[in-house]
């Protein structure tokens, strides 16, 4: 397995891959890979088959942290991410720097951003508002460099692959967006490289995301009428704080497609949340 860390170098390999015929996957990652990724590592190694090239990029995008979030500390570990890598089946990870990826940046010389302007205003992009304008700015840069056929996401970042395909439609990328599922931990708590921060019994409270899914699941599936949004998230977050440590930044309650909010939820409608437990800030989403 190779590493690039040039864009230029990422650049011209993957211009001789196209002039090849060679078809390209691309799994985006910020790095401290656990089976989360790995799944959408062996998806795109499947996608491609035996003939096909699979790309993991590997950086901690900077411009989707706010102002005092967890840049800085955010977990780091090429050596290990790059054996997981290759024993999942990438051929390889494109590990470039901020000063190629945001040249000028430090000095105040980059302005240059890809901005959706309606998907991106809720949820998520409420309470983190640049959290976005970083993450379609990077991915739709990685397309640019990488010149994927296929790209793969995580349901876990449900709003996000929204976005993503929204971007792809949009912007006209000739690249094709696959979405997995949401891998979880024996508990129910998805696989996240934040979860790390979770020690002794934060880890254990954590939990109360996929309960308060598999609670409102079980609460639409059981009624024959639909149940009201606004109460219902009162309910949830009452028992979400239950536990000690959690404290619910937002629970919402959308139609899939579109992340337009329902004012009466039935079947099918899908429900994010994002609690901190401790410190840590967690999301999780599933269909009702």
């Amino acid at each position: 397995m190779r590493t690039v860390t040039s864009v230029l170098a990422m650049q011209r390999q993957a211009s001789r891959w196209k002039g090849q015929g060679t078809r390209v996957g691309l799994v985006p990652t910020m790095g401290y890979l656990h089976e989360g990724h790995l799944s959408l590592v062996r998806r795109a190694r499947k996608l491609m088959g035996r003939h096909g090239v699979v790309v993991v990029s590997i950086y901690v995008n900077p411009t989707q942290f706010g102002p005092g979030e967890d840049l800085s500390r955010y977990p780091r570990d090429l050596a290990r991410d790059g054996r997981l890598c290759r024993e999942a089946g990438a051929d390889v990870t494109f590990v470039p720097h901020n000063d190629q990826m945001y040249p000028g940046k430090e000095a105040g010389a980059y302005s240059t951003y890809v901005i959706e302007e309606r998907l991106s205003k809720v949820m998520e992009g409420q309470s983190r508002p640049a959290h976005f304008r970083g993450v379609t700015t990077v991915v739709a840069k990685l397309f640019h460099i990488v010149q994927p056929d296929v790209a793969v996401f995580g349901t876990k970042d449900f709003q996000q692959a929204v976005i993503i395909k929204r971007m792809v439609r949009d912007l006209n990328f000739p690249v094709k967006i696959v979405v997995e599922p949401t891998v979880r931990e024996r508990d129910g708590l998805a696989m996240s490289s934040r979860n790390q921060y979770l020690e002794g019994g934060l880890r254990t409270q954590a939990g109360v995301l996929w309960q308060a899914i598999q609670k409102a699941r079980a609460a639409v599936r059981g009624n024959p009428r639909p149940l009201n949004a606004a109460s219902f998230k009162k309910e949830l977050k009452q028992f979400i704080e239950r536990q000690p440590a959690a404290r619910v930044d937002y629970i919402e309650f959308f139609e899939p497609a579109t992340l337009r909010p329902v004012s009466e939820i039935s079947r099918g409608a899908h429900m994010a949340l994002a609690v901190f437990v401790g410190t840590t800030r967690l999301i999780d989403n599933g269909r009702l």
